[in-house]
């Protein structure tokens, strides 16, 4: 009974901490230590288990409605839009900078497939972002990466970007 009531307890905070990520910014000027690697993957997966070889064993009894809920608010979730930062990589009005932006996109996409990038026309720019962060500490990191590949690159504010998952960090 009580192991139950913990497992209860666990899932409702994990399912509130996903919430509360949503309508709240880290810390400014310090980036939030996450394991990039878990990312989308269910921590009651990669839990240890005799049956996977580790000396410990993890069992956890949770009730199928929690799984449900929780995979429903992150799915409700996931187009929803909000302002954050992203990298600029490119930004020109040249007469060649339709070609030269779809370059530098996919030249990106190459290099970095698991971070989502954007091309985009403000006339006369054409301008390619990529990343979508909560944080202006978040794009730094990214910016700091690509600094070497795209010279150039800058951080801005946008006032509308896709939903990143809660601790997503590149």
């Amino acid at each position: 009974m009580m192991r139950r009531l913990l497992t209860t307890l666990f899932a409702l905070c994990l399912l509130t901490a996903f919430s509360a990520s949503a309508q709240t910014e880290s810390v400014p000027g310090k980036a939030p230590s996450v394991d990039s690697t878990l990312i989308g993957k269910s921590i009651f997966n990669i839990l240890p288990s005799k049956g996977k070889g580790a000396r410990a064993d993890v069992t956890i009894h949770q009730s199928q409605s929690i799984q449900k809920a929780l995979g429903s608010q992150i799915s409700s979730n996931s187009s929803r839009k909000m302002s954050g930062y992203r990298v600029r990589i490119f930004n020109d009005n040249k007469q060649t900078s339709r070609g030269a932006s779809e370059a530098a996109l996919n030249r990106f996409k190459g290099m970095y497939p698991g971070i989502a990038a954007y091309r985009t026309y403000s006339n006369p720019f054409f301008k390619v972002t990529v990343g979508d962060f909560r944080t202006k500490s978040e794009a730094m990191q990214l910016l700091q990466q690509i600094k070497g590949s795209f010279p150039s690159a800058f951080i801005v504010k946008e006032s509308s970007i896709n939903y990143p998952p809660a601790g997503s960090i590149y």
